[in-house]
């Protein structure tokens, strides 16, 4: 806990309306006022447990509130604090804004929704900036969104594998099975609360990159935690292609995984728009009957065997989020344990 996390993308956010998701196992309303601003609220009504998300935005004294569809109840759309119990007599002084339901940080940025979620639920504020992929535009070009049968964590080491791609992606228009295995070698250097594949120039089997950019392309692997990797391909002439794949523990045993694609500058990537969500949606697909099968052995043995140098990036994921867990509990800025390093494997 203690950070940002993927909630919903902008366009599923209506003006005065709201959504439920399910984070780290909590039901939250991801919601809209009617002026266009995002929020988050826990959503149970501390009634009646009822969720909030079945119910209407009003207005309540100058203030966006969430009214429960039992009672009647209204909650501030900003702090989470009750305005308005409709049952109340006038003689009966009950201070209605001691109820209050709990309010999530919310940031709204490049077409997503993300929120801040404190160990401490009494934490109003949030203690770290939201995440930062730069320079990119206002809304992607297209969104594709699965929920996977897997833990965080095995989601996360599944999504930054470098060695299934021959196995498990083998498109004609990406990586073709002729193309064989080849040997490679990546530099990484520590990154944020991540790490990053410095940037370089693509591999021999990124048609579609070259077709698009030319042959002065490079492009830059990043990831952080919790759970978001990007890769930024650009040409140095002000054309840019980014895919941002942000993955959100739903409860102990599913994850969210949604992947925002956007690009500038590349007119050509718009004559693909007809296809491009299904080639993505196509290529989460395969690692989503990856993590199938993948379950079916956890069943019996709930273990799995890492080696190096392909689970490298596993094993660091997981240091990462042990000094994450231990500078939080010792009240200390993070300090990332990476080393830069080359990292060599054959896909």
């Amino acid at each position: 806990m203690d950070m940002w996390y993927f909630a919903a993308t902008s366009a599923e956010l209506k003006p005065g309306k709201q959504l439920r998701r399910v984070i780290l196992g909590e039901p939250v309303l991801v919601g809209r006022t009617a002026a266009g601003e995002a929020f988050a609220l826990r959503d149970i009504c501390p009634h009646r447990a009822v969720p909030l998300s079945a119910g209407r935005q009003i207005e309540t004294n100058g203030q966006p509130t969430v009214e429960c569809p039992y009672h009647g109840w209204r909650f501030g759309a900003g702090d989470g604090v009750c305005k308005l119990m409709p049952s109340l007599l006038e003689d009966q002084p009950y201070e209605v804004e001691r109820v209050r339901v709990r309010r999530y940080p919310a940031h709204e940025a490049s077409g997503g929704v993300f929120i801040f979620i404190a160990s401490n639920p009494r934490e109003a504020d949030a203690t770290i900036p939201p995440p930062d992929f730069g320079a990119l535009p206002e809304k992607p070009k297209f969104v594709v969104e699965r929920v996977f049968d897997a833990t965080m964590d095995n989601a996360v080491v599944g999504l930054m594998d470098p060695a299934h791609v021959p196995f498990v992606h083998s498109q004609w228009w990406w990586r073709p099975p002729s193309v064989g295995l080849k040997a490679k070698q990546k530099y990484f250097e520590p990154r944020h609360r991540g790490w990053a594949i410095a940037r370089h120039a693509p591999s021999g089997n990124s048609l579609l990159y070259r077709a698009v950019f030319g042959g002065e392309v490079t492009t830059e692997i990043l990831f952080d935690l919790p759970g978001y990797r990007w890769e930024v391909v650009e040409n140095g002439k002000g054309a840019r292609f980014v895919t941002l794949t942000c993955l959100t523990p739903i409860d102990d045993a599913s994850t969210r995984i949604t992947q925002l694609t956007y690009w500038m500058g590349a007119p050509l990537l718009n004559l693909a728009l007809p296809i491009a969500p299904g080639m993505a949606g196509e290529f989460l697909d395969q690692d989503g009957s990856m993590v199938d099968l993948q379950n079916e052995g956890l069943k019996y043995q709930p273990g799995m065997m890492w080696i190096d140098d392909i689970d490298v990036q596993a094993k660091w994921y997981l240091k990462l989020k042990k000094e994450w867990a231990a500078s939080r509990a010792e009240d200390r800025a993070f300090v990332n344990p990476l080393a830069p390093t080359t990292l060599r494997w054959r896909s």
